[in-house]
């Protein structure tokens, strides 16, 4: 029986900018200096809000380090020597964050939280019932967009897919720069143009910090066998970046571990996600970020137990793995 889709749209092609009235006009960003996000210019009275990241100006790369996929049977595995990308997302300038900015452009099946502020207050986020957002890329004629990311860019325990509409819906409808408003007044909604651009912003920026490669050059490479230092991490990281990053980890609980029995360390044991930090010059699309702490609002720098010798970095499965 043949599936019918509803199609990517937006409702009766109404602009739903993060600044109501705004107009479709006038949005030339070569005729401006770019200006830093998180600085006093980045205000949306001073310039225009596409031209500068005037809404989340702290803007994250985040990445994965998963060992394999749940769905190695449909084709489904990782890049060989690469960790993956998680998104880019834009936290307020004080470390704070909103989510699901754009209800109109909500392409995500399972909305997580589901509502726009995380709490029973806030506007319900209903599940997306529609066609899969890679059908759109397909569309967009960028079919090498579409190969590197179902490369790189990689689901866990779920179609890759399902990943990348819950980035766009969740996040890219809170920068100012993805604002449909940006496109000007021949945008056509049905086309969404600003799909295909924000994932291809996110690829600059992630291209930009080879994690695996910052690691490798410090010896710091999968092991079933060896376990490593958060301090070797952060150090490999920042050599590498510039900056220090957040380092997430999962697993037991170091003081749940026989190594760990009687610490105080309850923080996790097995490495999974690295986040950069940047304040951007201009419309985040330039990719002209300046990187910063990830704890430079207050925030922390990791999940991690910081008991020297207490974390696992993993090797993948090779089953998992793709092999040109």
């Amino acid at each position: 029986m043949a599936t019918v889709f509803k199609t990517l749209a937006l409702a009766s092609g109404v602009f739903a900018g993060l600044y109501p009235g705004m107009s479709p006009l006038n949005h030339t960003c070569s005729l401006e200096p770019p200006v830093l996000s998180c600085s006093s210019g980045a205000n949306p009275d001073l310039v225009d809000s596409c031209c500068a990241e005037t809404y989340g100006g702290l803007v994250l790369q985040t990445q994965f380090w998963n060992t394999y996929t749940g769905l190695e049977c449909k084709g489904q595995l990782l890049p060989a020597d690469s960790w993956t990308i998680h998104g880019l997302w834009p936290d307020f300038c004080n470390g704070s964050y909103t989510q699901y900015c754009d209800l109109s452009r909500q392409y995500d099946p399972y909305p997580d939280p589901n509502t726009t502020t995380g709490t029973p207050s806030g506007k319900p986020v209903k599940p997306w019932r529609g066609e899969p957002i890679s059908n759109l890329i397909q569309r967009s004629g960028k079919l090498d967009l579409l190969a590197y990311m179902k490369k790189f860019w990689t689901g866990l325990d779920q179609p890759s897919h399902i990943l990348w509409s819950h980035e766009f819906s969740k996040h890219a409808t809170c920068f100012s720069s993805f604002d449909t408003e940006c496109y000007g007044p021949a945008y056509i909604p049905s086309q969404h143009i600003e799909v295909p651009d924000f994932f291809e912003t996110v690829i600059a920026y992630y291209t930009r910090v080879p994690t695996w490669k910052f690691l490798a050059s410090k010896d710091i490479v999968p092991s079933n066998e060896t376990r490593y230092s958060l301090a070797q991490i952060q150090t490999a990281i920042r050599d590498g970046f510039g900056k220090l990053p957040f380092v997430g980890c999962t697993g037991p609980k170091y003081n749940e571990t026989e190594q760990g029995k009687g610490s105080e360390d309850a923080g996790g044991t097995v490495i999974n996600e690295m986040w950069y930090y940047y304040h951007v010059r201009g419309r985040v699309q330039r990719a002209d970020g300046i990187p910063v702490d990830a704890n430079s609002t207050g925030g922390r720098l990791t999940t991690c137990a910081t008991t020297p010798g207490a974390l696992w970095y993993y090797e993948r499965n090779p089953r998992s793995v793709w092999h040109e």
